[in-house]
């Protein structure tokens, strides 16, 4: 299938126009393919609901967390089919690529039967990996339409998850099966604009590539929907997302316990797993913060939501120090901003190259005492909190998924129909 000129594309700062013709539009069958938890994974959620709203078949091939959850369910009409256990936890790259790779097999032949049934229009990949594609190569020989959406650069992320070199052999193979994947696929969906050209300059090209953001999705995160706290007189920080190296919160956490007496009031709530979570807790526990500090599982959407709304102060302390973290652009940030609540951020570059610092309040070069003093800053400075939520929700105006996902479902018409000119994200 061709891919689609650049010259029909948009990004965040220029929109070119587009013509949509006004034909009757087919019910369309998706299938989202994902190594992750389809309830906790927002993107994916925005991406299924969206298409089921419209009236498209949508089959979701994903994880299981609790072997307690069933195999399947129907959950806002998508068919979720839960394929293999997972528990977070890790320990080497062998441990983490033998249970992907046992998910993908299993994949290819779930995707085999159901296809064979009913044959998708579209099958959607995610990854992490991104050898995952491989797992609809049946689809493929039989004419389906492939994308891979890339929401991380795997090279870098397993760079930064096991310490790999960037000069070492096992990188490189990555980058390899980067740009296999990436040929596979009929197009490629990526998370950000930094890795997009990134990606076209290794692995693909530019009219290949579509940026979709993350964005909030106003049906969950939405300030007036939320009820908040009673009143209490607790000022509470708080951390949702995984608990990896890159995501610094050992820096927020030394940052937090440097303070933690002049702010007695103060509590710093981490919701996540990840390889670092044990790590982390015995941090806290050396730093004697177990009273202070608190670590809570993952929730659902729709819950975490709740937990934010009800949060004083945001914390991403992602490594700009990481050059998979770096560029590794939060999903949380946009939601904060939704429930009107301010943020302290690492200046990464990805950070700075979409948020200024009139709506987010950043410290520079992972550095735990310049945190540590912004996190005092904005406690006692309740009009710059005010500032920066309201700055934020005049941002969020135009960044939210009910206001850019029509250039998702027009990607996918587009593939179907490559009559269709469309507007898209660069």
């Amino acid at each position: 299938m061709s891919s689609i000129p650049s010259s029909k594309l948009m990004n965040d700062h220029h929109t070119i126009s587009a013509h949509v013709p006004s034909l009757q539009r087919q019910k369309l069958r998706i299938c989202m393919l994902a190594y992750a938890f389809y309830e906790t994974d927002t993107r994916i959620l925005q991406y299924a609901a969206s298409l089921a709203e419209r009236g498209d078949i949508v089959d979701v091939i994903a994880l299981k967390r609790d072997p307690g959850l069933p195999d399947f369910e129907q959950l806002d009409g998508v068919n979720l089919y839960r394929i293999q256990d997972r528990i977070l936890n890790e320990k080497g790259i062998l441990s983490y690529v033998s249970r992907i790779t046992r998910f993908a097999l299993r994949s290819a032949l779930f995707l085999f039967r159901k296809y064979n049934e009913h044959p998708y229009d579209v099958i959607h990949v995610h990854n992490v990996p991104d050898f995952l594609v491989f797992s609809a190569i049946y689809p493929k020989l039989r004419g389906g339409c492939i994308v891979l959406d890339i929401h991380d650069l795997l090279p870098e992320f397993y760079a930064s998850k096991f310490n790999i070199s960037h000069n070492s052999l096992l990188f490189k193979a990555l980058v390899f099966s980067e740009r296999c994947s990436a040929a596979f696929a009929n197009h490629v969906i990526i998370a950000n604009h930094l890795w997009r050209h990134r990606l076209a300059s290794r692995s693909s090209s530019a009219e290949k590539c579509s940026v979709v953001r993350n964005r909030p999705d106003l049906s969950i995160f939405t300030k007036q929907e939320i009820n908040k706290r009673g009143n209490d007189q607790k000022f509470i920080l708080t951390y949702p997302g995984s608990l990896n190296w890159h995501q610094g919160l050992d820096v927020a956490i030394r940052a937090f316990a440097s303070i933690s007496d002049r702010i007695p009031e103060a509590e710093f709530h981490i919701y996540g797993e990840g390889s670092a979570k044990t790590s982390l807790i015995a941090m806290v526990d050396e730093l004697a913060m177990a009273d202070r500090i608190f670590f809570h599982n993952f929730l659902p959407s729709r819950d975490i939501a709740q937990v934010m709304a009800n949060t004083d102060l945001a914390i991403e302390p992602k490594r700009s120090n990481s050059a998979f973290g770096n560029e590794a652009l939060s999903t949380k940030i946009l939601e904060f901003m939704s429930l009107g609540v301010p943020v302290i951020a690492s200046k990464t570059k990805i950070h700075a190259y979409y948020y200024n610092d009139s709506i987010i309040q950043y410290y520079d070069n992972d550095d735990e005492f310049q945190l540590a003093e912004q996190i005092l800053r904005l406690k006692n400075n309740p009009e710059l909190r005010r500032s920066l939520a309201e700055n934020a929700k005049r941002y969020l105006e135009d960044n939210t998924w009910d206001a850019r996902k029509h250039e998702y479902l027009q990607l996918i018409d587009s593939l179907i129909n490559p009559d269709l000119q469309i507007a898209l994200v660069l």
